[in-house]
């Protein structure tokens, strides 16, 4: 996030990957080199890749506000992206506020997923454990309750482990409405301050405490068939080169899905 588009195509064929996860600021940057949306997509292509999920709508839950200085992209924005780039899904999350009242997240994920499918998008929504959408149950009861089909579940390692969703949570969800999983790691004990961590101290996949193969393990049997990509926001990572950081993600990745599928 926020590398640019370039960097982001050359670290995911580095690591092996047939897809990426496009930022407004990662199209923000790719303008500022002087690229258009029609370049993003040719480049994107170029490398053999695609474009899976845009991230993330923070604009959409009726009377929550955004702090001042935080880039939060609009709805018309991100389908201006998903029409130019073919993007398959747009990834939701309520990013500030500890409260969400289900109904009223129901009506305004709804309209969100209504004027998704005008554009062919899938829609997920990503619990976080500090919001009002903590855990899998909660975020599965607001998807079921829009009646939209194209409205899913997005599914995060990390925020699993720091939040109270548990195995049981992620056996209750329907294969169907996992839309998409971001596999990543964490230590058993959290940090003080849980924002901070999930954007600088994530861990590949497999080199924390994260029972990431027992949960990869577990959507398949509920059969979820939802893209799986790797979602490691880390300092540490960030300093290494962009080819070097994606081949670290692709090798880990593999190393826990081959333990948890054979």
């Amino acid at each position: 996030m926020g590398a640019g588009v370039r960097a982001l195509c050359g670290a995911a064929v580095a690591g092996g990957f047939q897809g990426i996860t496009l930022w407004p600021q990662d199209v923000a940057g790719a303008r500022k080199e002087g690229l258009s949306l029609p370049d993003v997509r040719a480049l994107v292509g170029d490398h053999g890749l695609v474009v899976a999920d845009l991230d993330p709508l923070l604009r959409w839950l009726p009377g929550e506000e955004i702090p001042p200085g935080v880039p939060a992209a609009s709805e018309a924005e991100f389908y201006e992206i998903a029409e130019a780039t073919g993007a398959r899904s747009l990834n939701v999350a309520q990013g500030f506020g500890s409260e969400a009242d289900l109904d009223r997240a129901a009506e305004g994920l709804a309209r969100v997923c209504k004027r998704a499918a005008e554009h062919g998008l899938l829609i997920t929504l990503e619990y976080l454990p500090w919001s009002g959408i903590p855990d899998a149950a909660t975020a599965l009861a607001i998807v079921e309750r829009t009646g939209c089909d194209n409205a899913t579940v997005m599914v995060d390692i990390w925020h699993t482990l720091r939040g109270p969703t548990d195995a049981a949570q992620l056996r209750a969800l329907p294969g169907a409405r996992v839309g998409s999983v971001q596999i990543n790691d964490a230590p058993a004990q959290a940090s003080d301050n849980l924002v901070f961590e999930t954007m600088n101290a994530r861990l590949l996949p497999g080199a924390g405490d994260a029972p990431v193969v027992e949960w990869i393990r577990i959507l398949d049997e509920i059969g979820s068939t939802a893209p799986i990509g790797v979602e490691v926001f880390s300092a540490d990572l960030a300093k290494l080169p962009h080819e070097e950081a994606g081949r670290r993600c692709g090798e880990a990745a593999r190393r826990v899905l081959a333990a948890a599928r054979g």
